[in-house]
């Protein structure tokens, strides 16, 4: 079986021992290609980001890098600019030949919360090697936002996969071809491409800049904040923005895209050559987002956008990240948008859930 483990068998690792959890993993942690991962008890404000090396365990680090521990317990809050590192309540153990790929979850990666996952032995944040068998922490950095986290919250998610199933240029064309994955011409270079839209219809706001200082936000409330107390609208009457060094910005892109049933989705960076900025890639695309199958008509890509170094003027139509295209082992029971409450399913330029809706 190679390619990317849907749902269905990740109940199967739960049930013989190769996820566990401390609770028990619940159902809603389940997603149609990934696992949501919870938050334990404790959070350690470290010095720096680091990872543990080969040979070395996270634990070990802590004791060099430990500044304070926050009890987490009863709720508390994570300051901007600061790192710490979470114990998670899953640990893996891994049969030979299947891999993992763990990313922060779509809201959180729209509110700027840096969060990545890292392992005993681990020489890279995000990747867990074949047949890893051990704990797993989240390193949190907010950025924008300071923010209020509890025990079980789960700000990212991981990924299974046995063998190599990333589709190659030639093989992402054909599945266009069949299925088209975007509305329009495919860029396809080393996946497919998308653009930034500055040319919203009927109205110059383009997109949102986090405001530099602002109140902390409880990720448990929903629809709560108003966005005008977080947020700066952006706009443009002439199709290009000028991105301000070390500045937040939520766009959206141009084209609406799907992930048929068979296949899952990643978003990465498309080239750093293109200009002093990264557009930041949280979250898995599910199979299912956008797709016909399950109540999509196609969906924008949020882009989450940092400039570094100078300026940068952002043009409409400008390629600016990529979708890396896999296939599924097998077909996921549950599709985004169809069995699950989804809430950025059909959506265009959108903040996080936790946010109101912004009045025009």
């Amino acid at each position: 079986m190679t390619g990317v483990i849907p749902n269905q068998h990740i109940s199967q690792m739960i049930e013989t021992g190769q996820i566990t959890g401390s609770p028990a993993v619940t159902v809603p942690q389940i997603q149609p290609a990934s696992l949501d991962l919870r938050l334990g008890t404790v959070a350690y404000r470290v010095r720096a980001s680091f990872l543990s090396g080969a040979g070395a365990k996270v634990s070990d680090r802590l004791q060099e890098f430990e500044m304070h521990r926050v009890d987490l317990t009863d709720g508390a809050v994570l300051e901007k600019g600061c790192v710490y590192v979470v114990p998670l309540m899953e640990g893996l153990a891994l049969p030979a030949g299947m891999s993992a790929v763990a990313n922060a979850k779509s809201s959180t990666g729209r509110l700027d919360l840096l969060t990545r996952t890292i392992t005993d032995g681990g020489t890279e944040f995000d990747r867990i090697p074949d047949g890893y068998t051990g704990p797993l922490y989240a390193e949190i950095c907010p950025r924008s936002f300071s923010v209020l986290v509890r025990p079980g919250m789960r700000l990212n998610q991981i990924r299974f996969r046995t063998g190599h199933a990333v589709l190659d240029d030639a093989a992402l064309s054909a599945l266009h071809n069949d299925t088209p994955l975007v509305n329009g011409t495919a860029v396809i270079d080393d996946g497919l491409g998308f653009s930034v839209d500055l040319k919203l219809p009927g109205t110059s706001l383009v997109g949102y800049r986090a405001k530099p200082h602002t109140g902390v936000i409880d990720l448990d409330r929903i629809g709560h904040y108003d966005p005008r107390a977080y947020w700066e609208d952006v706009h443009s009457t002439d199709g290009h923005i000028i991105l301000d060094p070390g500045a937040f910005y939520i766009l959206v892109s141009r084209e609406a895209v799907c992930i048929p049933p068979s296949y899952a989705a990643e978003m990465a960076p498309y080239l750093a050559m293109v200009g002093e900025f990264r557009v930041h890639y949280a979250g898995f695309f599910d199979p299912g987002f956008g797709h016909a199958t399950a109540g999509g008509t196609g969906s924008r890509g949020v882009l989450e956008v940092r400039c570094h170094e100078a300026p940068f003027v952002l043009e409409h139509g400008q390629v600016v990240g990529r979708l890396v295209y896999e296939k599924m082992a097998e077909d996921p029971t549950q599709l985004y948008g169809a069995d699950l409450k989804s809430n950025y399913q059909g959506q265009g330029l959108k903040l996080s859930k936790h946010f109101k809706t912004p009045t025009v």
